[in-house]
């Protein structure tokens, strides 16, 4: 039982980034009282990101400052249900935040439109393989939505979030310097692509030798001072280095700290409650609704229940699905039996690159940003590319450029170098920057024995069952892994290094040790059927109207490109249906 029962409010938002930001501010101005928890603490530009202080590779990145605390709350990891799974004591391949803005706070700013070949992937799959291209245990299928009704929710983020790029379809009309695979677009990027620096040029002329469509990646890093609809001023960004894992002292790196928050706040109806953590979504099972929360305030100690007409889950991908397993609102998915929906469709990401040294060649990678990198999207939204022959559901980008290349964490050095001593620190010296990459970023595919379910054995600050994690690469991974390290070394062999490391192809088990990126997804996917999804197209939980989950927790399967541009657009869309549609007549919005 809670200490104290507050007031009851129209809606309370559960973690405060981008999905929780954007909630907060479209339904306060819409005249509902709105409450915000938040397990961290508030963030400033001002205040948290100045120079020199913000500048701090061993702080931010080695120390993590930003990132959520693993000693009070984690999640435990096996590849497989023989293993044993074992907490992850230091975070390592992706970095949730911990903070009002949360992962929007450290992220690089990749802003992406999925297009069809993502929310219809079952259809166009069999439609053009057959039936029974796609195996059983690969549960991928139609997300429920298109990307015509995502289209106006993807350029309102894209204005909140100033992001820079080059229109590749624009009304249907192909444009030079774009994406010529994305889909249709009614408008420009609000701002021009950023500065390209010596590694996208090489990368660039490489790709168009080689009779493939180069452009930059599209970023939420504003390539000049901007202010977006909402009133909030970005500075030009400056290609400072420090962009990945750190704060902008520039407001150039779109975060939700200075733009949706702010206006959120400046709303009588909103209200922040930063340090507090919520431990339990309340049900009430006989009315198919949810009823408020229970959280703790962390610097007082005090348990307190908030009653609401309605609940947004809009904390980071995993610890979305754990609140869920941790509140008992719908069933857990169980691969043995192939039933429920919590935990089912959890993926995650494929990468691989080639490592390249210049004699003579100078970098300078110290001068970048989160999106200072041209891409190729030949292997991904491109229909053309026939992914018979490899037996795959999916594809990759290939990329260059650099971001946030930091002397502790980044020290390439050609293969054979020795390990430490005198001739590593020379070769550090010499190759620092000297040397760029090529890498690739594919998306895995739902599979029967990735999941995410509760720990048996550990438990959190609160005694709470940890969060397990399983998951490993599968077939269909494997293969497009393959495929895209040898186009990745095509490419690098083309600009003639003199050395180079190859990218690998080769299967292997995917580690939680080693960063890879912070781009999970599914957990509480969207589908059309209560059978297979725990939320509908409106991201609404079918066993609880009143109950929405955002975040890249309900893709269905993960893609190659980054999740955020989604999740943000996802989020316009529902708040939109929430105003216009919901809080007229509440109740399920998608027949089961």
């Amino acid at each position: 039982m809670a200490t104290r029962k507050l007031k009851e409010v129209d809606a309370v938002i559960i973690g405060l980034g981008w999905t929780g930001g954007i909630l907060a501010k479209e339904l306060s101005e819409a005249g509902m009282k709105v409450v915000a928890l938040e397990r961290g603490r508030m963030t400033t530009t001002e205040a948290d990101f100045q120079v020199p202080f913000v500048r701090d590779e061993l702080r931010y990145v080695q120390r993590q400052e930003m990132m959520q605390d693993a000693a009070r709350d984690t999640l435990t990891m096996r590849n497989t249900q023989g293993q044993e799974a074992l907490p992850v004591r230091r975070l390592g391949a992706f970095l949730p935040g911990e903070a009002v803005g949360g992962a929007g706070l450290h992220w690089s700013g990749g802003t992406w439109r999925w297009t069809d070949m993502e929310f219809k992937a079952r259809s166009m799959y069999e439609g053009r393989y057959g039936k029974a291209y796609i195996p059983d245990d690969n549960f991928v299928r139609d997300w429920g939505i298109s990307y015509a009704e995502m289209e106006p929710y993807y350029d309102k983020f894209e204005r909140t979030a100033a992001v820079s790029g080059k229109a590749g379809n624009l009304r249907g009309n192909v444009q030079p310097g774009g994406n010529p695979f994305e889909a249709p677009r009614l408008h420009e990027y609000p701002n021009p692509p950023l500065n390209p620096i010596l590694a996208c040029q090489m990368f660039s002329e490489a790709a168009t030798k080689a009779g493939y469509h180069p452009f930059p990646r599209p970023a939420a890093n504003s390539s000049r001072p901007y202010t977006n609809p909402d009133g909030a001023s970005f500075g030009g960004c400056q290609y400072c280095g420090f962009c990945q894992r750190f704060g902008c002292e520039a407001n150039a790196k779109a975060s939700p700290h200075m733009t949706v928050v702010p206006a959120a706040l400046k709303s009588p109806n909103f209200e922040m409650r930063t340090n507090s953590w919520v431990t339990r979504i309340l049900k009430d099972a006989q009315a198919k609704r949810v009823t408020g929360v229970l959280y703790t305030n962390l610097l007082t100690g005090e348990e307190l229940e908030q009653p609401a007409q309605m609940v947004f889950l809009c904390s980071f991908t995993l610890n979305n699905t754990h609140l869920m397993l941790l509140s008992g609102i719908s069933q857990p998915y169980d691969p043995e039996t192939q039933k429920g929906v919590i935990g089912r469709n959890y993926c995650y990401e494929t990468r691989t690159a080639a490592n390249m040294f210049f004699e003579g060649k100078e970098f300078n990678p110290f001068m970048s940003a989160g999106g200072t990198n041209v891409v190729i999207d030949d292997f991904n939204a491109n229909w053309s590319f026939d992914r018979g022959p490899l037996n795959v559901v999916g594809g990759y980008i290939m990329s260059a450029g650099h971001n946030t290349n930091l002397p502790i964490g980044n020290r390439p050095v050609p293969r054979g170098t020795p390990a430490w001593g005198s001739k590593w620190k020379e070769a550090t010296a010499k190759w620092f920057g000297s040397s760029m990459s090529i890498s690739s970023s594919g998306g895995t595919m739902p599979h029967r024995h990735n999941y995410l379910d509760l720990d048996p054995t550990y438990k959190n600050v609160f005694g709470q069952p940890l969060m397990r994690m399983n998951f490993d690469f599968k077939d269909n991974d494997h293969r497009i892994n393959a495929h895209a390290a040898k186009m990745v070394n095509e490419l690098a062999k083309s600009l003639n290094p003199t050395f180079m490391s190859a990218a690998s192809g080769e299967k292997q088990s995917w580690s939680v040790i080693p960063y890879l990126s912070t781009h999970n997804g599914g957990g509480t996917s969207m589908g059309t059927s209560p059978a297979d999804s725990a939320v509908n197209p409106w991201l609404q939980s079918w066993d609880a109207h009143n109950l929405f989950i955002m975040g890249a927790s309900t893709f269905a399967h993960n893609g190659a490109y980054q999740p955020t541009g989604l999740v943000g657009a996802l989020a316009y869309r529902t708040a939109d249906m929430i105003k216009n549609r919901y809080v007229k007549n509440p109740g399920p919005l998608v027949s089961a």
